[in-house]
C-alpha cells in the first residue's frame, strides 16, 4: 500500500561493539530514517550465529530473528570490514541464512535495494570488499544501489560519539541510506514485484 513506511535492515560489522563498520552503518541508517524509514541494526554480538547448515532445519533464536528481519525488510544495508581481500566470514555466515527464504513468495532478497558499505585500512582493500559484496547481493537477487561506500579507516572518520567527521565518507554513507529508501519507494509505487 502506498504510504507504507519502508523497513530498512542494517547488517554487518564485527563481533566488537562500536566497530568502524557498525558506526558507518549507523550513519547510513540515520540517513534512511531521515528519509522516513524505520530501521534496525544487527551488528556486534548479534552476528555471532551458528555456522549456517542447510541440512539442519533447527535454528537458534538469533538465527530465526535474522531470517525474520530478512523477510520483513523493504531494503537492506550490508557493511563489512575488509578481511584478506574480501568481506568477513561473520557477515557471510549471516547472509547465508537468507537461504532459508529460498521457497518464500519473495525468495532471498529478490527486488530489494541493497546498500553496501566496505571498511578497510586502505582504499584498495575496501574496493575489493565492495566488489565481493556486490557479487553476493546479485546472487541473492538484490539490487545493489548505484553508490557503494568505501571507507578508508586508516583516516580519522568518526569521533568518540560515533559521528562521522569526514565529509566524503559521510556523503557516501548518507547517499547509500537514502538510495535504499528511495528505491524501496519506487518499487512500492510501481505496485509490482521486480525480479532479479
Amino acid at each position: 500500500m502506498l504510504g507504507h513506511r519502508p523497513f530498512i535492515l542494517g547488517l554487518g560489522g564485527t563481533p566488537r561493539s562500536g566497530s568502524s563498520t557498525e558506526r558507518a552503518l549507523g550513519v547510513a541508517l540515520a540517513a534512511a530514517e531521515a528519509e522516513g524509514a524505520e530501521t534496525i541494526l544487527v551488528s556486534g554480538a548479534d552476528l555471532l550465529l551458528p555456522i549456517y547448515n542447510p541440512a539442519e532445519p533447527d535454528r537458534t533464536d538469533s538465527a530465526r530473528r535474522i531470517v525474520d528481519l530478512y523477510r520483513r525488510a523493504d531494503g537492506i544495508v550490508i557493511g563489512s570490514p575488509a578481511y584478506h581481500g574480501s568481506f568477513s566470514g561473520l557477515v557471510k555466515n549471516a547472509l547465508d541464512y537468507a537461504e532459508d527464504l529460498r521457497t518464500d513468495a519473495r525468495p532471498y532478497f529478490d527486488g530489494l535495494a541493497v546498500g553496501l558499505v566496505a571498511c578497510a585500512g586502505g582504499a584498495q582493500a575496501a574496493s575489493q570488499t565492495l566488489a565481493a559484496l556486490r557479487s553476493v547481493a546479485h546472487a541473492l537477487r538484490g539490487w545493489p544501489t548505484p553508490l557503494g561506500a568505501t571507507l578508508n579507516t586508516a583516516l580519522p572518520l568518526f569521533d568518540a560519539e560515533g559521528r562521522c567527521v569526514d565529509p566524503g565518507a559521510r556523503f557516501q554513507l548518507e547517499t547509500v541510506g537514502q538510495q535504499v529508501v528511495q528505491f524501496s519507494r519506487m518499487r512500492q509505487a510501481a505496485g509490482c514485484r521486480m525480479t532479479g
